[in-house]
């Protein structure tokens, strides 16, 4: 009898240390893919939704965006300065940044993390009159951009230079954007920018703008 009961005891223990076995087993699994998760979020791929209507018609309210934060270069998480740069921004690019000083407040924008497009790059003189922008005193084509209300007067920015290592950002929503015409500092440092936008995963605007890159 003692040996049956022995024999029941080792098995339950053995059942019980396999238990913990697999908890530990699937705790560990677990903390790996968080760290993971955690690293592809920091670094590479970065999912960001739209706040505000500044950037219609390009990227509606309700849109939800993925940004490549490697568009540029690697820098570690919290460190603004990249540790390896590819490129620069580009005239063109929706881009994601924080901004050096208090960010905008108003309800229409995000307090942490912003999304316009690149419109001056460094050495450039940038001016808005009306419905137009000028880099170097030509018009910029720009099919991409609205002017709701024909252009407000507020809106008038320069001829301005952008300095080293800055871009000129305007949103597409030009009458109803608070972007660099109306920033303390209209030029933000290029190591602000957290990456470029390039596809829409998700949108409650339309289900068919899911998969659109942006351009």
């Amino acid at each position: 009898m003692n040996k049956e009961n022995n024999t029941t005891l080792e098995n339950s223990l053995d059942t019980h240390k396999h238990k913990e076995q697999g908890v530990f087993a699937f705790l560990k699994s677990l903390v790996f893919i968080v760290a993971v998760a955690f690293c592809i979020r920091a670094t590479i791929i970065e999912p960001f939704k739209i706040p505000s209507g500044s950037m219609i018609p390009t990227l509606q309210v309700g849109d939800f965006i993925l940004v490549w934060k490697l568009s540029y270069g690697i820098r570690l998480p919290a460190v603004k300065k990249s540790i390896v740069e590819f490129s620069t921004p580009k005239r063109g690019d929706i881009v994601v940044f924080t901004r050096p000083d208090d960010p905008v407040t108003a309800e229409n924008e995000s307090d942490t993390h912003i999304v316009k497009r690149v419109i001056g790059l460094p050495g450039d003189t940038v001016e808005v009159r009306g419905t137009t922008a000028y880099i170097n005193g030509k018009a910029l084509d720009e099919p991409y951009a609205q002017w709701a209300s024909g252009g407000i007067i507020e809106g008038n920015f320069g001829p301005s230079i952008v300095p080293a290592d800055s871009v000129f950002l305007l949103g597409d929503n030009r009458d109803h954007s608070k972007d660099s015409r109306f920033w303390n500092d209209p030029f933000l440092p290029m190591k602000n920018i957290l990456g470029r936008a390039f596809i829409i995963y998700w949108s409650w605007f339309s289900l068919g703008r899911i998969g659109n890159i942006i351009r």
